[in-house]
């Protein structure tokens, strides 16, 4: 501590004193850029599971997963004592399936990634060192975007594994599991992008849950309904143009188009210049939601 001699002298003159106070002086190597996105993206996909938190961080999340892998489980078990010689549920129909708990997952999990970090003023800290805000945004998405891949892809495993177990042709289940694997990648890209971009449109964590949640249930809702009853009138074409506009549908439409896969909707993409465009548009969607979370944070690195 300075004694009240030098505390009252450098008041005096305005100026602070510096004491060295014994801590040792970090020697070791300092990262730059790529060593700072890596660890931040690192943090950032074990903070969407609550690793390194409390542990009332990771209960939703990891509750989540749980429900998320459960039923794939259920249906293996049944799969093979039935001896049933084909999956009861295709690869990339499963994530359409249990849609729910990926949104729940989504809403709850990227306010959790990028809110608090708007909410405690802490990005000015990560931006004085050799940090950019592309860096940043480029971390955050690549973190969140590897979660949801993990919990998609964690249940489409254990289908893949019980359709082996149960004997299934190996060349036929590898490759459909292969495709499905490249599906959830984009919608994991594709939700990653959107939850991102709405919660860091906020610093309070409960409104994005609610934005998120609103977004994707309620559009895939209405445009379920759209779709069921534009199908029962007989104009199948609407119905499948109308799945363009919610994440799922627009998702499921375009792996028909890119993989040949049956529909999960009551109607797909229609014809082959539909299915160019839900292609187009999903890509579409998921390079925009990057650019505009690009964007805000440029725009909070300089205010």
């Amino acid at each position: 501590m300075p004694s009240s001699e030098a505390v009252n002298q450098s008041s005096a003159r305005g100026t602070g004193v510096i004491h060295d106070i014994g801590y040792r002086h970090y020697e070791g190597p300092r990262g730059g850029r790529r060593q700072i996105t890596r660890a931040l993206y690192v943090h950032s996909l074990r903070g969407v599971f609550g690793l390194g938190r409390a542990a009332k961080s990771k209960i939703m999340p990891m509750g989540l997963a749980t429900f998320m892998v459960l039923p794939a489980a259920i249906i293996v078990a049944v799969m093979i004592f039935m001896g049933a010689e084909e999956p009861l549920v295709a690869y990339t129909s499963y994530a359409i399936i249990v849609q729910a708990v990926p949104a729940i997952f989504l809403a709850a999990q990227a306010p959790q990634t990028v809110s608090r970090d708007l909410r405690f003023h802490s990005l000015p800290m990560y931006f004085s060192r050799p940090l950019t805000d592309r860096d940043y945004v480029a971390a955050k998405w690549a973190g969140m975007t590897s979660a949801l891949f993990i919990l998609l892809a964690a249940p489409v495993v254990i289908l893949y594994a019980g359709a082996l177990l149960g004997k299934l042709d190996f060349m036929e289940q590898t490759g459909d599991f292969l495709l499905a694997l490249v599906a959830v990648l984009l919608l994991a890209a594709l939700l990653s992008g959107i939850g991102l971009l709405i919660a860091s449109l906020t610093p309070r964590r409960g409104l994005g849950v609610a934005a998120i949640i609103t977004l994707l249930a309620g559009s895939y809702t209405v445009v379920s309904a759209v779709q069921g009853i534009t199908y029962e009138l007989g104009s199948e074409k609407l119905a499948g143009w109308a799945g363009l506009f919610s994440p799922m549908t627009l998702f499921d439409g375009a792996q028909v188009a890119l993989f040949g896969v049956d529909s999960n909707t009551p109607a797909g993409p229609p014809g082959t210049i539909g299915k160019v465009v839900f292609v187009v548009v999903l890509l579409a969607v998921i390079a925009g939601s990057y650019a505009l979370l690009s964007l805000r944070y440029k725009k909070v690195s300089h205010s």
